[in-house]
């Protein structure tokens, strides 16, 4: 098939191409530098010519919730209507386990780009994500106060963004599935636990700090809201050790 993937010059979309393609199909990376603008429509009909799939990885430049939201509403709206007049029958979104509990503008702005999806009435698929191994260092940097790492003490689930680019390049491959599976790496930390042991492992001598007040994209959490919420969750096959000697 012809897969486009948005964002797919990305840590996970290259990942996504590069999988795709040795599995036989033309998969094809769209993102600004490769002249394809999801905002402003720029080259959107010209990728789209004769896809079957399209796999949305993009992410907005900022955070702040207006700029967010603006951001997944415009794109989402600009593919999903480029996908109807090119004939694409299978649309697929990475988002975030806890999306639609975590109080949390960047968290509502993904729900806002769900349910665009949801109500777009093409095949559709959204593959909810846990954080990626590879965000922990920023997650710490992000959360350091006076050279002190605040992290609420709460369950994680972290997982290596290899494992993300194979769920996500296999639900693309696939039918739609018409809801949402979540992904989550296979083993379970303390928040804090996995910070403090990974800029350990790095020679980062910050002390990190359980701290229930801290917040994570701009919200407080409440235990279970970084894990899967139930069900069976697709566990990644690498572990937080694995990655971090594939690393080294």
């Amino acid at each position: 098939m012809k897969i486009v993937v948005i964002g797919g010059t990305g840590l996970v979309g290259s990942q996504v191409v590069h999988n795709l393609t040795e599995h036989g199909h033309e998969a094809v990376a769209a993102a600004p530098q490769t002249g394809v603008n999801t905002l402003t429509g720029e080259g959107l009909a010209e990728v789209l010519e004769g896809a079957q799939v399209v796999i949305d990885l993009s992410n907005s430049p900022s955070f702040a919730e207006e700029d967010v939201t603006n951001f997944f509403r415009t794109s989402t709206t600009n593919l999903l209507e480029a996908e109807k007049k090119a004939g694409v029958q299978h649309h697929v979104i990475l988002s975030i386990v806890g999306a639609d509990g975590i109080d949390s503008g960047y968290m509502r702005a993904k729900v806002v780009q769900e349910d665009l999806v949801k109500a777009s009435g093409s095949g559709w698929s959204i593959v909810r994500s846990t954080q990626f191994f590879e965000f922990l260092a920023s997650i710490a940097d992000t959360a350091t106060v006076d050279g002190v790492v605040h992290i609420a003490p709460v369950r994680f689930q972290p997982i290596a963004s290899a494992d993300v680019a194979r769920f996500v390049g296999r639900t693309a491959a696939g039918t739609p599935l018409g809801t949402t599976i979540e992904i989550a790496g296979p083993e379970t930390f303390g928040f804090d636990e996995i910070v403090r042991k990974h800029l350990a492992s790095k020679g980062d001598t910050r002390e990190v700090v359980a701290d229930p007040s801290a917040t994570y994209f701009g919200a407080a959490l409440k235990d279970a809201e970084l894990v899967p919420s139930g069900g069976e969750p697709l566990l990644g096959e690498v572990s937080y050790e694995q990655w971090r000697a594939a690393q080294a």
